[in-house]
């Protein structure tokens, strides 16, 4: 009972909203045009950046974004949500723009990564923060500071 008070609890203000529209929108959008547009965005891109079995994980980090995009967007579970966005997103970071990093320089790594690291930064607020005061984790919250087993 204690873990999930932690996980819901958030006593950010109600303009965090505009964070979680950010962020949960995005991941929400990329992880449906994965399936929208295999080859472009989906497996096609894991394969040709040398991600394993790239079948299954397109279609895992693709339901992985959808799923946790929405639940970020209702401001459910947010911290959960924007852990594991924040992996994603790490590894993504690691596969796609490290390597133009090494092999085109700076300028065009800082251009290309600059979603990536403003979804970064986003999802590790949201972790930090958690969901604000719009949101279905603000409501969980309430609903437990006035269950009776909380008050022993």
């Amino acid at each position: 009972m204690a873990m999930m008070r932690k996980i819901v609890s958030t006593e950010t203000p109600r303009a965090v909203i505009l964070v979680r529209c950010i962020v949960g929108g995005v991941f929400l959008s990329e992880g449906i045009q994965k399936f929208l547009f295999p080859v472009e965005l989906g497996v096609g891109r894991f394969m040709t950046i040398g991600i394993p079995a790239p079948g299954f994980s397109a279609t895992f980090v693709g339901a992985c974004e959808i799923f946790c995009g929405a639940l970020i967007l209702a401001g459910l579970l947010t911290r959960i949500a924007s852990l594991v966005m924040l992996i994603n997103i790490l590894v993504a970071i690691g596969t796609t723009k490290i390597p133009l990093l090494l092999s085109r320089g700076f300028w065009v790594f800082a251009h290309e990564a600059r979603v990536d690291f403003a979804m970064l930064m986003g999802s590790l607020f949201l972790l930090i923060t958690g969901a604000g005061g719009a949101s279905f984790d603000a409501r969980l919250q309430k609903g437990r500071r006035t269950d009776p087993e909380d008050r022993q």
